[in-house]
């Protein structure tokens, strides 16, 4: 199946740019709704699975090669070193912008996690079997349980599950020391060692792809597609008791709940999208921002930095924005809001027009 053809692969793919930038981008980090913030550690809300999404759909877009052997396999692993080196180095550099402070720069961000993440699965789809793609999956599961719940953290003690003394903040502080999320500087959300099970989440799109747009009867593969993502949705709720659901420790139960969610979401946009030909007016600008994500996404850190920078009014653009739209509305959280909802408009924009030029940048 030609991946052009594949609107919801698009849709969803700026489905999830789209929600990254309304999340990333309130007026204030004070009055943000409830929904749009992630959970406080254990738990899973809304925007929990934005970033699991996108790594699912990465591993989608990669099902839809067929996998290279012979000489055509060292061209494409050339393609995907490069790819994934500049991914990661775009995202290095929306870390370090604008004054790039070489001492307290950090290393690990999304785009670094979706390089390494990128790097593995793609490789994985050219050099192994779909069979050893599951057994390494499980493996990566239980490995990373087993260390995380059980193998104790060296100069701390026995195992557990605490912000910064559990075994996969004590391994990032090992390597990243001084070069980690500015707003807790003893672990990171995008750290090493929970890059590992974040690889499995990447694994469950390739399989979904490969499950999906191979099936010769499409209902058929899509009633799989279900099936399975509920079921990996209640194998997670079991696995939460004893190894609770976290997106910031991207734990093996989050990676079975959001792929489960994952799945049957992608399947409901693919049964309206490609196979019943539905179009909506609504799904326009999630295919115009699916078409150019990463670049959508590059633009809203360059432009958010720049806002909060920009001198304006004894001020900043950002803040005389937000503080207009509070005299506007005279609700904090709703002037919160309609500034991320704005800002998404406005990274909407130059988006658009790459679009209507038939202009896609590919990384």
């Amino acid at each position: 199946m030609n991946k052009d053809r594949l609107l919801s692969l698009d849709v969803f793919r700026g489905l999830t740019i789209a929600a990254m930038i309304l999340v990333n981008d309130p007026g204030s980090w004070s009055y943000v709704y409830a929904p749009l913030l992630h959970a406080k550690w254990h738990g899973c809300t809304p925007t929990d699975l934005i970033f699991p999404f996108f790594l699912f759909m990465v591993g989608m877009a990669v099902s839809l090669g067929k996998p290279k052997t012979g000489v055509d396999r060292k061209l494409v692993t050339r393609k995907i070193l490069k790819r994934s080196l500049y991914l990661f180095l775009i995202g290095l550099f929306l870390n370090g912008f604008p004054y790039f402070e070489l001492s307290t720069f950090r290393i690990p961000g999304v785009l670094q996690r979706i390089a390494l993440v990128f790097l593995a699965i793609a490789l994985m789809h050219h050099y192994v079997k779909g069979r050893v793609q599951i057994i390494v999956g499980g493996i990566l599961l239980v490995g990373y349980w087993i260390i995380m719940d059980f193998v104790p953290v060296p100069g701390i003690g026995e195992a557990n599950l605490e912000p910064e003394t559990n075994f996969a903040a004590w391994f990032d502080r090992l390597f990243l020391s001084g070069h980690m999320w500015r707003l807790s500087e003893t672990w990171d959300p995008e750290g090493l060692l929970s890059t590992l099970p974040a690889v499995v989440t990447g694994l469950l799109g390739v399989f979904t792809g490969k499950l999906l747009f191979t099936a010769e009867d499409k209902s058929k593969g899509l009633s799989q597609i279900f099936v399975l993502g509920n079921v990996l949705i209640g194998v997670a709720l079991g696995w939460d008791m004893i190894f609770p659901i976290n997106k910031s420790l991207w734990t093996s139960s989050f990676v079975l709940y959001t792929g489960g969610i994952a799945m049957n979401f992608y399947g409901i946009l693919f049964w309206l999208l490609d196979i019943k030909k539905f179009r909506y007016k609504l799904t326009f600008p999630f295919e115009v921002f699916g078409s150019n994500a990463i670049t959508a996404y590059a633009l809203s850190g360059v432009l958010a930095s720049l806002f909060g920078i920009i001198p304006l009014a004894d001020s900043s653009i950002h803040q005389v924005l937000y503080d207009g739209l509070v005299s506007i509305f005279g609700d904090y959280y709703f002037a919160s809001f309609v500034y991320a909802i704005g800002f998404v408009a406005l990274c909407y924009l130059p988006i658009l027009l790459l679009y209507r030029k038939k202009i896609f940048i590919k990384v």
